[in-house]
């Protein structure tokens, strides 16, 4: 892995280079080609459960380890993964994570939230300290300092210039396994993600699916790119597909139930109801409406998210609808 020249250094959080696997069920039931849809699997990450975030924070957390810090404050929705691999690599590097969620303490602790706990992060409830996430993640880092403690703040998502260059790198490192990569589809939340794969393999190859997590996506993801080039990055410029989202993040919807069901059972693979399961509806989407077409290679990028899936009542019970059906069939 190439350091940058600003001196900052990565540590190892993950296992690398992850898998590009084949989906040739998939492929063909969308109506491409056998050999056109393949898989990048950063859900087998390695750290806390797998996902995107593992990458970011190898950054993220190598810059906190230089300035001497002795805890990690983020935040994030409730389900967050981002959270839940901030308090896996806390946890692995011997730093305390405390995590601003957004609400209030609600039903028991499930799917992300379960996990936060077991990897011994404290979570601190943002309405509790009023204001958004961000200005109460500020107080939180305020209150340790002044108990002598070495806050880093990690961004929301982990997406920075800094967090990015971890999806600068997975760009280099699918070209290597991909050389004739066409289109990369990726799930857009923080936009770090897509500006690191936009950074390495140019706006052109880059589909991202946004995922209603921040209002700006297209300003958000062009301003880390052009900090990570030194080049200003146009947000017309880029591909997005902004009709995924629905009623808003969290809320489920028919694409979603849709492609969380057609990608297990062509694939038996599992992707969230938040994230990938919204890249793949818009992947979907794109193959109906033209954007992407048979005889070229087109790469899903798995971010992980499975914990989420058991948070997520409406998707869980939408996913396991037709059971009782099914079973009395044989």
């Amino acid at each position: 892995m190439t350091s940058p020249s600003d001196g900052t250094e990565p540590v190892t959080l993950g296992t690398w280079p992850t898998p590009l696997e084949p989906m040739p069920r998939l492929a063909q039931e969308l109506g491409l080609g056998a050999d056109d849809l393949w898989i990048k699997r950063d859900d087998l990450t390695g750290l806390g459960g797998g996902g995107n975030k593992t990458r970011k924070l190898e950054w993220l957390c190598g810059a906190a380890l230089a300035e001497g810090a002795t805890h990690l404050v983020t935040t994030g929705a409730p389900q967050s993964n981002h959270a839940r691999l901030t308090a896996a690599a806390g946890a692995r590097l011997g730093l305390r994570t405390v995590l601003v969620l957004a609400g209030t303490p609600g039903a028991p602790a499930h799917g992300n939230l379960a996990l936060d706990a077991l990897f011994g992060a404290t979570v601190v409830w943002a309405d509790d300290i009023q204001g958004d996430a961000l200005t109460a993640a500020e107080k939180v880092a305020a209150r340790l300092r002044a108990d002598g403690a070495v806050p880093a703040l990690i961004p929301f998502g982990g997406s920075s210039a800094l967090g990015a260059r971890g999806y600068a790198v997975c760009g280099h490192e699918l070209l290597a396994q991909a050389p004739d990569l066409d289109t990369v589809v990726v799930a857009l939340g923080s936009g770090g993600t897509m500006a690191g794969l936009v950074h390495a393999l140019g706006a052109e190859r880059v589909l991202g699916v946004h995922c209603g997590a921040v209002t700006d996506p297209a300003d958000r993801v062009a301003a880390f790119v052009s900090e990570l080039s030194g080049r200003a990055q146009p947000p017309g410029s880029l591909r997005l597909r902004l009709d995924q989202v629905g009623e808003g993040y969290g809320a489920l919807t028919e694409p979603v139930v849709a492609a969380l069901n057609r990608t297990a059972r062509t694939e038996g693979l599992v992707l969230d109801p938040v994230y990938t399961g919204r890249a793949m509806a818009g992947l979907m989407a794109a193959v109906e409406d033209g954007h992407i077409v048979s005889g070229r290679r087109t790469v899903f990028l798995h971010t992980g998210g499975l914990p989420g899936l058991f948070g997520h009542r409406a998707a869980l019970e939408a996913t396991t609808s037709d059971l009782a059906a099914r079973s009395h069939t044989l």
